[in-house]
């Protein structure tokens, strides 16, 4: 049997010769009825607020649920950023490394270049100043012989005290050609 408060209000009692004072009874009765509906009413408002609260409590756990699964799911995605972010520096490093051996070994390559064609313009200046001289001296030697063939014809001409032919000093001619 459930007892609510108007129940009890109206609660009948058998009649008996010696009973209880009527009264008395139904003033209790009228207490304990609005007691109990004091402690029906609360416990009504306790069962609102419980379904309320369990209502929050799965919105709670709902929520939670999802943090946890971004969470999980965020972690994933920054191993894998990571993951990804090491890859492309390790091949990033990897280019420059093979570039930087590219280019080091064109830089050599240059170098050699660049002192084969020193050496090989020393040479040629060599012979070109070999050259120079040796038409310096046959020039000289032909100047010498003019002179000398000038001198036979024209005797009325004064002979310089030094000997007839020109000196020429070739290294100093090459150096100031230079």
């Amino acid at each position: 049997m459930i007892f609510t408060p108007d129940g009890i209000r109206k609660q009948e009692f058998n009649k008996s010769f010696r009973g209880f004072d009527k009264e008395e009874v139904e003033a209790f009765l009228e207490k304990l009825s609005a007691e109990f509906e004091t402690l029906f009413n609360q416990n009504e408002s306790i069962k609102k607020e419980l379904e309320e609260t369990k209502l929050q409590l799965e919105k709670f756990l709902d929520s939670e649920n999802k943090i946890q699964q971004t969470l999980k799911e965020t972690g994933v995605k920054s191993n894998q950023t990571i993951e990804d972010a090491e890859s492309k520096a390790g091949e990033i490093l990897r280019l420059a490394d093979e570039k930087s051996t590219e280019l080091l070994q064109k830089s050599r390559e240059e170098a050699d270049r660049l002192k084969s064609a020193v050496i090989n313009l020393r040479e040629e200046k060599e012979i070109l100043l070999t050259k120079l001289k040796t038409v310096i001296n046959y020039q000289a030697h032909l100047l010498e012989m003019k002179v000398e063939d000038a001198g036979e014809e024209i005797k009325e001409v004064k002979k310089p005290e030094h000997s007839s032919s020109v000196d020429v000093d070739i290294n100093d001619i090459v150096q100031k050609l230079l």
